[in-house]
């Protein structure tokens, strides 16, 4: 983490890949577990806890500053996911398919976000170049 102002979006985006990161190991790990009786899924929850911190009447810049100075509160919150239920007699709650949709989203966000860091810092230099 970065301790400047100027880089109050690049620590968020930087956290939120940290949790994509994190999600993809997950997902890949229940993937791994399919066959295995009585696992249950796990799963990562940061997103919907992102989304809340940055809601709010202030300008994106103000909310933005202000997830960035409790930033090290935010990891993502590994879970299992419906532990009572299971899909098939050996007690076993992975969808296989399910689990590869839920990678190949998370792919795609993670790239999403080290693209935006990219952008972010292509604009300081920018700038610091003029």
């Amino acid at each position: 983490m970065i301790n400047t102002n100027i880089y109050n979006y690049i620590n968020v985006l930087d956290k939120a890949a940290d949790a994509a990161n994190s999600r993809n190991e997950i997902i890949s790990n229940n993937i791994a577990n399919v066959g295995t009786p009585n696992y249950k899924r796990k799963d990562v929850s940061f997103q919907s806890y992102l989304e809340m911190a940055l809601m709010g009447n202030e300008s994106l810049d103000e909310r933005v500053a202000g997830v960035n100075t409790h930033l090290s509160d935010f990891g993502g919150l590994i879970y299992t996911d419906s532990s009572t239920l299971s899909y098939r007699l050996d007690g076993n709650n992975v969808d296989i398919d399910t689990e590869n949709a839920a990678l190949a989203e998370n792919q795609i966000r993670y790239n999403a976000l080290l693209d935006q860091i990219g952008q972010e810092f292509a604009r300081y230099k920018m700038v610091l170049s003029k």
